[in-house]
């Protein structure tokens, strides 16, 4: 587990893309393909826009969502809007290495069944992801992964939130992002301050505490790392 720490957002933003760029391409010089899983909301649309402008044989990587809201296709609510428009949309990735969330389906537990057959269709069947992106939320919930959420125990790849925010959503679940070869969180904001140190402690009465933490990257601002020690 490593920590780097920018004294803003923006520069964070550019150091992680640069970061994730780099790491595709060591990926893909070992492999014939590279697959890599992002996390929504506000937070990371920076680093999505950097990460559009890194020098990454796009052609060769399969694009998966760690998690998404049950929310209309072309909806600003929607997770995948902002990665589409901010870096599918400016890359030259093909768009069968795209693979979003499919939370149109009217049954949500047949949609996430779905998702996780093309997470072995593409990945195998240990659906073993190279790099996850993750976030980071003041309650401690990373992914779509909630405090006290049962949906989190059921121990199926892909999970059906309960209604959160006036959204259900799609996600990843624990052995999934664990599994991964490498994990990211980028976490910006004072208000994280205190539960990345309990994400990074191991603390497992949180959901990001619950994270493997091996092979694992820590992205934040000064005012997320504050309360954390030298």
């Amino acid at each position: 587990m490593k920590i780097h720490i920018e004294p803003d957002a923006d520069r964070l933003a550019l150091e992680c893309a640069a970061w994730i760029g780099g790491q595709v391409r060591r990926g893909l010089a070992e492999r014939d393909s590279f697959s890599l899983a992002l996390s929504g909301g506000r937070g990371p649309l920076r680093m999505f826009e950097a990460l559009a402008r890194e020098r990454v044989p796009w052609e060769r990587v399969h694009l998966f969502q760690v998690d998404e809201r049950v929310a209309p296709a072309d909806s600003p609510a929607r997770n995948f809007h902002a990665i589409r428009t901010l870096l599918v949309d400016r890359v030259a990735i093909p768009a069968e290495n795209v693979h979003p969330m499919p939370v149109e389906h009217d049954d949500l537990e047949a949609a996430a069944r779905r998702y996780a057959d093309t997470l072995e269709q593409v990945l195998g069947e240990e659906r073993t992801l190279d790099l996850v992106h993750l976030g980071l939320g003041e309650d401690g919930h990373t992914a779509s992964l909630f405090p006290g959420d049962p949906a989190g125990e059921s121990g199926e790849p892909v999970i059906v939130s309960r209604e959160e925010a006036g959204y259900r959503r799609l996600s990843l679940n624990y052995p999934l992002l664990s599994g991964a070869r490498q994990r990211v969180w980028f976490v910006t904001g004072a208000a994280k301050s205190e539960v990345l140190v309990r994400a990074m402690d191991g603390d497992v009465a949180i959901p990001a505490g619950r994270v493997r933490r091996e092979d694992t990257w820590f992205f934040a601002d000064q005012a997320a790392a504050a309360m954390l020690e030298d």
